[in-house]
């Protein structure tokens, strides 16, 4: 049973010494642990960190991808170099690296494919209220959407299984955290959280230059994974919305018709029957949407055999 920890990092040469003390060297029912970090364009010496201290693998950006990008080409090289579970954490140290044998444990015992940390949000005190409330409320949207119970849809402290980690496919360019849940909902995969603790704060998130562009980002993010993962549902309720304000309008134009006062209306009936054929365009929209979906999910399913057979161990180990 082998482990990669992966950890992305953008000019975390200050930080990275301290996370990679903080990492376990053994667990039980592991065999090997590795380390990776993914170098997002760093215009540090983060590289030169990580070779000095032992982290036996890097991915290279010449230029800053973004999170969601290194993320993804972090479990790509992780499945390359043959790891049965991956676990992804931060650069600033911000989780309790004895926390990962808690996060790996549903893995190993076979309970879960996805594992997500579950942060004392609460508690954390360089968290402001807002920032809480926030979190508490993006994490309950992501749970609508996804269809799982994932209390700390944010947290960047998780485990796949080398299956799991075979079918992830990160569309946004923003985060990996929040799309992963939606797809893994829609997917039926066995995804689960445990209570972690997390470390003082190092230095300031990079991920957000303000709380207003955190939550533009985090919402588009949501709904647009929730578009793509279940499309028919999301345009059928957007759907009823006219066409049910349109039926309430025809209706009422009846009712003054049959008052004797159906001329001065008419502007009611032409608004209630350019309402219904909107919702009725908008639902039309949801089921050219979810064919287009159908075969998205036909083009994963081809991907995932494609890099389960590029990356099999037994090519690795040959």
């Amino acid at each position: 049973m082998k482990l990669i920890i992966q950890i992305p990092c953008y000019n975390e040469a200050e930080t990275l010494e301290v996370t990679l003390n903080d990492l376990p060297k053994h667990i039980d029912g592991v065999d090997e642990i590795e380390y990776l970090i993914i170098n997002d364009g760093s215009a540090d010496n983060t590289v030169e960190v990580a070779r000095k201290w032992g982290v036996q693998h890097v991915v290279d950006f010449k230029c800053n991808r973004g999170l969601a990008k290194g993320f993804q080409a972090g479990l790509d090289e992780c499945l390359r170099q043959g790891a049965d579970i991956i676990v992804n954490t931060d650069a600033d140290n911000q989780y309790c690296g004895d926390d990962i044998e808690t996060l790996i444990r549903p893995i190993l015992d076979g309970k879960a494919d996805i594992v997500i940390g579950e942060r004392p949000i609460d508690q954390t005190e360089h968290f402001s209220p807002l920032k809480k409330k926030l979190q508490h409320l993006g994490s309950w949207v992501v749970r609508k959407a996804s269809q799982t119970d994932i209390p700390d849809a944010p947290s960047g402290f998780r485990a796949y299984s080398r299956d799991a980690a075979l079918r992830i496919n990160i569309n946004n360019e923003y985060t990996y955290t929040l799309e992963t849940i939606v797809q893994a909902g829609r997917n039926k995969m066995a995804i689960t959280s445990v209570p972690i603790r997390t470390n003082p704060e190092l230095r300031k998130s990079r991920l957000f230059n303000s709380m207003f562009g955190y939550i533009k980002k985090s919402v588009f993010t949501i709904i647009r994974a929730y578009i793509m993962y279940r499309p028919l549902d999301f345009f059928g309720k957007l759907g009823v919305i006219p066409f049910l304000v349109g039926i309430i309008l025809g209706v009422r134009f009846l009712i003054f018709r049959a008052m004797g006062n159906g001329g001065g209306h008419v502007q009611s009936l032409l608004l209630a029957v350019a309402l219904i054929i909107i919702g009725f365009l908008i639902w039309v929209i949801g089921i050219q949407a979810d064919l287009i979906a159908a075969n998205r999910k036909l083009l994963e399913d081809i991907r995932y055999e494609t890099k389960k057979h590029s990356y099999s161990k037994k090519e690795n180990e040959e």
